[in-house]
């Protein structure tokens, strides 16, 4: 499919989509959408002959032509639905279709000084402060999916800590999306000030039908600021799913990212970060796929300046027909000597007929640096195998606990135990240990 065909659906599609979209009276939000909206109109969704998208086809979000929703189904979300996904004493926000839920959300008691609240209402009473940071870690024209964000995005999270601010809880974004057919296109922006702590999940659910999720995260680290943030994707098996986390560390930041990617038909999830002097970055991230399940992270750390530190690990389990790509890219500026960057990733393969493409990627142009990168595809090792047998384990059970080994060392790196719980019982419904009981692990 060509670009200009896929160019020429969306923008007809989504032509009064205006009056659902957040800042409707803020004025350069408005031309920065109809910016978006014509890079959108000439540059369409990415396609195989883009060199960062070579291995996942997103033809099919074209074909389908999600419509924008029009409003938010709250009453089709119960509470007591959502209880199995919302974490133990933490705020919770919930947007239901793309759109921000007063009734599911839980915000009693947060701090005055620290600003949580939903796009649409920042760009209401703070548009100023949006304006501050809205498209300045993210370029619309980088690649469609961008672009398609910023002219359509219907809702979000705009979150905001003052200097030296350390939240004593965790912050909840749970996406929840129930009709089939739909595109649930949201924007975030988090932004800490100097000093400022904070630990953040995003949690991804929906429907069993056929939908898509565009979210877009603009994250913001002054000096010494320090954010977790993790991301569990759980979506329909039906859906198509893109998030992007893009992010600037100025110096001495800390940034860590936990990506557990189990759901949806396809899947895909960019994080890029740029690194200021002796700023730090921790990615991980844990994939599980299985039948015709597509699941491509692409991950880009740009160290600017000198002394910063950057550490990368990916793992994958792959059965049946799954596909998992892993792009990794490291980019070492000139100025940035003494950098320390180490980047891994291996894939485990349980089937024949399932593919790993990874691609890892060092492009260093200073001379004083310690970066190194390694990857590995292969299958269950038979000895491994073959011991556990000798030990009157039968081979289902044998595989069982090699895999689960495997993927439980990403696990054990969530340090909330409300959420290292629910991923913990994740895995254990892809891998389940014959009479162990999850208390115990």
């Amino acid at each position: 499919m060509s670009a200009e065909k896929v160019s020429s659906q969306y923008p007809e599609l989504y032509a009064d989509a205006e009056t659902i979209c957040a800042g409707q009276s803020v004025a350069w939000l408005q031309t920065l959408r109809e910016q978006a909206v014509a890079q959108f109109a000439e540059q369409g969704f990415p396609s195989l002959r883009d060199e960062e998208w070579r291995y996942t086809n997103v033809a099919a979000i074209e074909k389908k032509r999600f419509s924008p929703v029009s409003h938010a189904d709250i009453g089709a979300v119960e509470l007591a639905s959502l209880e199995q996904y919302l974490l133990a004493d933490t705020w919770a926000v919930v947007l239901v279709d793309g759109h921000f839920s007063a009734a599911l959300s839980k915000l009693d008691g947060l701090p005055e000084s620290v600003t949580v609240t939903n796009m649409a209402g920042a760009l209401e009473s703070q548009a100023d402060l949006v304006e501050q940071y809205f498209a300045q870690a993210v370029n619309t024209t980088e690649q469609g999916f961008s672009a398609f964000n910023a002219a359509w995005f219907s809702d979000g999270v705009f979150i905001h800590l003052p200097a030296k601010e350390v939240l004593a809880k965790t912050i909840q974004i749970v996406h929840v999306v129930t009709q089939a057919e739909f595109m649930a296109n949201t924007r975030h922006i988090i932004a800490l000030e100097q000093s400022a702590e904070a630990k953040i999940v995003e949690s991804f659910i929906g429907c069993d039908e056929a939908y898509c999720t565009a979210a877009v995260n603009e994250v913001f680290l002054a000096k010494n600021a320090d954010l977790t943030l993790y991301k569990l994707q759980l979506e329909g098996v039906k859906a198509y799913h893109f998030g992007g986390t893009y992010v600037k560390q100025a110096r001495d930041s800390r940034f860590t990212h936990h990506n557990f990617a189990f759901g949806a038909l396809l899947a895909r999830s960019d994080v890029h970060t740029d690194l200021q002097q002796a700023a730090e970055c921790d990615l991980n991230g844990l994939s599980l796929a299985e039948k015709r399940q597509h699941i491509d992270n692409h991950t880009r750390i740009n160290h600017l300046e000198p002394h910063a530190t950057s550490r990368e690990l990916y793992k994958s389990v792959l059965n049946h027909r799954a596909r998992v790509v892993f792009q990794g890219r490291v980019l070492v500026a000139e100025q940035a000597q003494k950098t320390d960057s180490d980047m891994h990733n291996h894939n485990l393969l349980l089937s024949d007929d399932a593919e790993a493409d990874a691609k890892p990627q060092l492009e260093i142009y200073a001379d004083d640096v310690k970066c190194a990168h390694g990857v590995t595809v292969g299958q269950l090792d038979e000895q491994a195998i073959f011991y556990l047998q000798s030990r009157c384990v039968d081979v289902a059970t044998a595989k069982n606990m090699l895999t689960f080994a495997f993927a439980n060392e990403m696990v054990e790196r969530i340090k909330l135990k409300p959420l290292h719980d629910q991923v913990l019982a994740q895995l254990l419904q892809h891998f389940p240990q014959a009479g162990v009981e999850q208390d115990w692990l």
